[in-house]
Parts: structure tokens; C-alpha cells; sequence
């Protein structure tokens, strides 16, 4: 058995290493934020809105990694605790643009303290250079995968799909 209970080899992966990463930052930042009555979707939340106020329901469900439906539920309960305030859009009677209360950024003001000393405990342990080094390269994972055409292809159909672009390129030049 490996750390985390996962066995060899599957805890050497990539993907589980990420995952396992994941979850332990998002537990972390759970109990941190308890104290303040914040989950990490409505940290998420409430920092999407600081910096972009009266941005999009289906934008804070991105930004909270969360389904437009758990939001709604997320955006009630941030609203019910006076932490940000829903109007309707002057053009757009449907749509509820969101913005911080004075209440909303002194807790949120609180919560970024207690995130920065979370995200500096996982910097601790691997040192700022390779924060700073990992830091884009996980993004780039990131972005990789959300591709549709990565994602749904297996990877036999990825190398074929890339020689047949080579290929193409190699014949557009020539013909050029």
C-alpha cells in the first residue's frame, strides 16, 4: 500500500497524484473557511465576484467548478447570509447580476488571509521556484483536457488524427 490507501502502482500516477492534491486542498480550505461559514464554492463565489461584479450565474458556476444548478442553490444561501446581493439586469429583466455587501467583503477579505496561508502551507512543502514552474504547466493540463476533441478521443485516435494533420500541412506547404 502506498500513501493515501491507494495501492502501487495506480498511487504513482499522474492523474491520481493530481487528484489526490485536489481533495486534500479542497478539505483543507473547508475547514479553514468553517469558522467563517464559507464552503470553497462560495469562497469561489465571492472571489469571482469581487473581481468581476455582476458577472454571469453560468460564469460563478465555472468559477466554482459547480453545475448551474448547485450556483442557484450557492448564490440563495450567499444572498440569505448578506453576503452578496442579487438585481435584476437593466437589460436583461431574467438575469440576476451579483455584487458583494459590506458584509460579503469583510468576510471575504477574512477568507483570502486563511486561503493565502493554506496555498503557502502547499508551497512550503515544494519550494516557490517549483510553484512557480508548476503553476503553468498544471494550467496547461488543464486546458489540454478541456478540449472536446481530447477528451472524447482515445489515444490511438489522437496519434491518427495528429499524423493525418501533419500529413495535411506537409501537402499545403508543398503546394505553396
Amino acid at each position: 500500500m502506498s500513501s493515501g490507501g491507494m495501492p502501487e502502482p495506480m498511487a504513482k500516477r499522474f492523474g491520481y497524484a493530481i487528484k489526490r492534491a485536489q481533495h486534500a486542498l479542497r478539505t483543507c480550505m473547508d475547514e479553514t473557511l468553517r469558522p467563517l461559514g464559507l464552503t470553497a464554492p462560495q469562497y469561489a463565489v465571492l472571489s469571482a465576484v469581487e473581481l468581476d461584479a455582476g458577472t454571469s450565474n453560468a460564469s460563478l458556476a465555472r468559477a466554482a467548478f459547480v453545475t448551474p444548478q448547485t450556483m442557484q442553490g450557492i448564490l440563495a444561501n450567499l444572498e440569505r447570509e448578506n453576503l452578496l446581493v442579487r438585481t435584476a439586469d437593466p437589460g436583461h429583466g431574467r438575469i440576476l447580476r451579483s455584487e458583494l455587501t459590506g458584509r460579503g467583503r469583510i468576510a471575504l477579505s477574512r477568507a483570502h488571509q486563511l486561503v493565502t496561508d493554506v496555498e503557502r502551507a502547499m508551497i512550503t512543502a515544494i519550494g516557490d521556484k517549483q510553484a512557480e514552474k508548476m503553476t503553468p504547466l498544471l494550467l496547461r493540463c488543464a486546458e489540454a483536457l478541456a478540449e472536446p476533441a481530447n477528451r472524447r478521443a482515445e489515444p490511438s485516435a489522437r496519434r491518427r488524427q495528429t499524423r493525418r494533420r501533419a500529413v495535411r500541412g506537409r501537402a499545403d506547404r508543398a503546394r505553396h
